[in-house]
């Protein structure tokens, strides 16, 4: 009995010592500070951005009201992705993003390739974003040069990512809540104005200028599929819920309530805006310079409403701006984590901050002040255009991965399950494969698909390298 008192007394510190040791080995962990909300407004923030408030301008340009069934389909698509990314997810509950389950279904060599290219993704997006706040601020002030409002943002919006991770998820969501409320007093006074049958300049308020400017189909089946080009951008970072896993507080309940209201959700605004918009001033005279929610109110003699507007567009563009700055930072610390980044990437600060992988996209980002002071007109259809298509290649591989884990799990599936599957998964790949052979054939998009594929396959190649040096 002495033996054994004396083993557990002696034994002690060394149990102590070992707890301190595997403590002190462990590495700082992304801190679960986002709620419920936070994950569906950053997502809304990330997705409801310049594709909507600046990019359907061109959209409506291309396909006239037949825009609101390219919204429409991609809108149901965007929810099969969205399914099969959260089934995904919530397979394994220590996922930290879907990149993980990238490399446990396809490898370690795509997890690179899908890393790197969302790293990517995120980065054009907020080249355009920043674009796109660089045009509004010349609404007010039409003698500032567009390379200065993209500098003040990014700074500002750097700073605030650098606090803490509560302070992002609350500021996205009024960003979020800004913009949403925005789109639906435009869809409430679009419905009352036709309810009156209201005398605006050029005619009245009615759901016949949907067929009186040259038919729904005005531009032609060619015009009608050229839209998706903008149309699939405009739904561009609805994924970052996958994004915040590793950060948020019960990612098993508030994951898939983002992910099942929010595509519902963008679908109504996108469609219903769309309504409403070209309800009230018909699509032919909306230009593409800018946001067509802007020329309405403007077209309409409601000025002032015009400048508030303008405020709300300008927010939606600092909001997606936000939600890509965030995306950046924790896809360069997730692929440093997992060695496929230098591993000062992968260092967090005392607030679970990942500030070198912050400042690095951060810093990258002033890239486009420089653009948009070299090639200002050119510049947002340039990376809204090379933004898409990555994000398509990411989408696609998500899509693989899903079916691979469908085959290797048949017998073992959580219970947030792809509805439909197989043939939703099918196609749901099947489109996006179909919108980069699209973006082929039209002459403007050519050349960002060729780069943006030479770039996957650059990323593919070079994992060889990345892996032999790592060995070395």
């Amino acid at each position: 009995m002495e033996q054994h008192v004396s083993f557990k007394k002696h034994a002690a510190p060394f149990f102590i010592l070992r707890k301190v040791r595997v403590i002190m080995d462990e590495k700082p962990r992304l801190k679960r500070g986002l709620k419920s909300r936070h994950v569906t407004m950053i997502a809304i923030g990330g997705a409801i951005g310049t594709g909507l408030f600046l990019g359907s301008g061109s959209a409506i340009h291309s396909a006239g009201p037949s825009i609101i069934l390219s919204y429409l389909i991609v809108g149901i698509i965007t929810f099969f992705m969205m399914r099969a990314l959260g089934e995904l997810i919530l397979a394994d509950p220590d996922s930290h993003s879907f990149l993980e389950s990238i490399k446990k279904y396809l490898g370690k060599r795509a997890e690179f390739v899908a890393g790197w290219m969302y790293w990517a993704c995120w980065l054009s997006l907020a080249m355009a974003d920043l674009t796109a706040t660089g045009i509004y601020l010349r609404y007010w002030f039409p003698w500032l040069p567009q390379w200065v409002g993209p500098l003040v943002i990014v700074i500002l919006l750097m700073l605030i990512n650098m606090v803490n991770v509560g302070l992002f998820g609350e500021l996205e969501s009024w960003f979020s809540m800004i913009k949403v409320m925005a789109i639906v007093v435009l869809i409430i006074t679009g419905a009352v104005m036709l309810l009156l049958h209201t005398h605006v300049k050029g005619g009245y308020v009615s759901l016949t200028n949907l067929v009186n400017h040259g038919g729904f189909f005005p531009t032609g089946i060619w015009g009608f599929l050229l839209s998706f080009q903008m149309v699939v951008f405009a739904f561009v970072g609805v994924e970052i819920v996958g994004q915040t896993a590793s950060e948020t507080a019960n990612p098993q309940k508030d994951i898939p309530k983002a992910i099942n209201t929010l595509p519902v959700r963008i679908g109504l605004f996108y469609v219903g805006s769309m309504l409403a918009i070209m309800s009230v001033y018909p699509w032919n005279h909306i230009t593409t310079t800018s946001s067509p929610f802007v020329q309405v109110f403007t077209g309409i003699g409601v000025t002032a409403a015009a400048g508030i507007l303008n405020f709300v567009v300008l927010t939606a563009a600092m909001s997606a701006t936000n939600s890509a700055i965030f995306s950046t930072s924790r896809s360069l610390y997730s692929l440093a984590r997992n060695g496929h980044a230098p591993k000062r990437l992968g260092e967090l600060t005392k607030k679970a901050i990942p500030m070198n992988a912050l400042m690095t996209s951060s810093l990258i980002l002033f890239v486009v002040v420089a653009l948009n002071y070299l090639m200002p007109a050119e510049i947002f259809s340039v990376v809204s255009t090379v933004s898409t298509i990555c994000f398509v290649i990411v989408w696609i591989m998500i899509m693989v991965a899903h079916i691979v884990y469908r085959k290797q799990n048949k017998q073992n599936l959580g219970s947030f399950k792809m509805p439909g599957y197989p043939v939703t998964s099918w196609l749901t790949l099947a489109f996006y494969i179909g919108i980069l052979i699209l973006l082929f054939f039209i002459k403007s998009t050519q050349l960002a698909l060729i780069i943006s594929i030479l770039f996957a396959i650059f990323l593919a190649i070079s994992y060889s390298f990345v892996r032999k040096n790592d060995k070395v």
